[in-house]
């Protein structure tokens, strides 16, 4: 269970109170894209929480167990963002996801990355892309930020089969598929 007690992040109104467990879709709607965004990143202490506590099993969130916590977590950003010239991020090929030590021995081919592109639904390749690579990587939570209203069937499915699936969106695709609903 990854649970958020009275979190506050930069740019939110008010303090934020979840429990995401496995087996369940939970989406953080409300607010703007920017503080849902950093909602997703305090789970994984990418980025600073103003005040509360983010915890999993009963463990904080702290230096000791920061890495353990995103052993288990894979995100999937909702577009890729340049600055300047410059890309900040690109999606992985699979040449890059294998070259990451921790995937050597993940089951990711083109032919099953292109199959799992497919099932995402997601209407862009790059949405798609960057879906299927976090799937593939087989992490039991699943932090994805503002899917494809298109793969709501996709992420539900995800969560049935034993993941715990945290979604922000407020698409009524979404929010419709999700087992808990988070107003922030």
């Amino acid at each position: 269970m990854l649970e958020l007690n009275d979190v506050v992040v930069e740019g939110a109104e008010k303090t934020v109170s979840m429990m995401a467990r496995e087996r369940r879709m939970t989406c953080i709607t409300g607010a703007t894209p920017s503080v849902r965004s950093r909602l997703l990143l305090a789970m994984m202490a990418l980025e600073p929480v103003r005040n509360g506590i983010v915890s999993m099993d009963g463990e904080p969130l702290e230096q000791q167990t920061v890495a353990l916590f995103r052993q288990m977590m894979a995100y999937v950003p909702a577009a890729l963002k340049a600055d300047g010239e410059v890309v900040v991020y690109e999606p992985p090929t699979v040449q890059d996801v294998f070259g990451l030590k921790a995937n050597r021995e993940a089951p990711i081919s083109n032919g099953l990355l292109a199959e799992e592109m497919k099932r995402t639904g997601a209407l862009s390749d790059e949405k798609a892309r960057l879906l299927a690579v976090a799937v593939l990587r087989q992490r039991p939570i699943l932090l994805v930020e503002e899917p494809d209203g298109t793969s709501a069937d996709y992420l539900y499915r995800l969560a049935t089969d034993g993941r715990m699936v945290i979604v922000t969106s407020t698409d009524r695709l979404i929010l419709s598929k999700a087992d808990e609903v988070v107003e922030i």
